[in-house]
């Protein structure tokens, strides 16, 4: 892989991860609900579960769900069916803003969080075929396949926590003009709707 090439990865990956999609929508409504630092724990879930899609892409899953359609639409359904639970649990959520406390979050609450992310990150079963198509474009076939296949996971990681920050940082600095239950019950409403609708959207595709 040459540096023109790496660099041309680099900034699709930054334009592509800046677009607002259900990771980076739960990691600003964690920020306005749990404050950054706590959100930080949403994140690294959010990349562990990326982390386990890009595994399962180079080891092959990607190719199973492809080839599979029983495989496929079985992680697709149920996928489809955890983001429309967060988004019904969000529309529901009390709106009084969550004030984050001097010594942080109890591990309970950390694990919740965490979880929440593992399991958001990993609701698209499209994302394992998304990288077994994405990498290979950017590969020579005439160099070593896995000192490339890092380069590019690490760099795709590095970005998109990069953006997961900002928009977990941005969540944070909303919740001070959040200081009526009216706002936060809109904000709670907005982002319950966006999960359900992606939700109903990924059950409904026919990729």
């Amino acid at each position: 892989m040459s540096q023109q090439t790496w660099m041309l990865y680099a900034v699709m990956v930054f334009f592509m991860s800046a677009t607002p999609g259900p990771n980076m929508l739960l990691a600003l409504n964690h920020g306005i609900r749990h404050g950054f630092r706590s959100t930080l724990m949403t994140c690294f879930g959010l990349m562990t579960g990326l982390f386990l899609i890009m595994l399962g892409s180079v080891a092959g899953l990607g190719a199973i769900l492809a080839a599979s359609q029983v495989a496929f639409s079985i992680v697709k359904y149920a996928g489809a069916l955890y983001l429309v639970y967060i988004g019904f649990r969000t529309w529901r959520a009390s709106p009084r803003v969550a004030r984050p406390s001097a010594t942080g979050p109890a591990r309970g609450n950390r694990l919740d969080l965490f979880r929440t992310g593992v399991l958001v990150s990993l609701s698209n079963p499209k994302a394992f075929i998304f990288f077994m198509a994405l990498f290979p474009q950017f590969m020579n076939k005439q160099a070593p396949q896995l000192p490339q296949l890092l380069i590019l996971m690490i760099t795709f990681m590095v970005i998109e926590t990069f953006w997961q920050f900002v928009y977990a940082g941005g969540g944070a600095r909303l919740s001070r003009w959040l200081t009526s239950e009216r706002r936060m019950r809109v904000v709670n409403r907005l982002s319950g709707g966006f999960f359900m609708g992606a939700g109903v959207a990924l059950g409904a595709s026919r990729l």
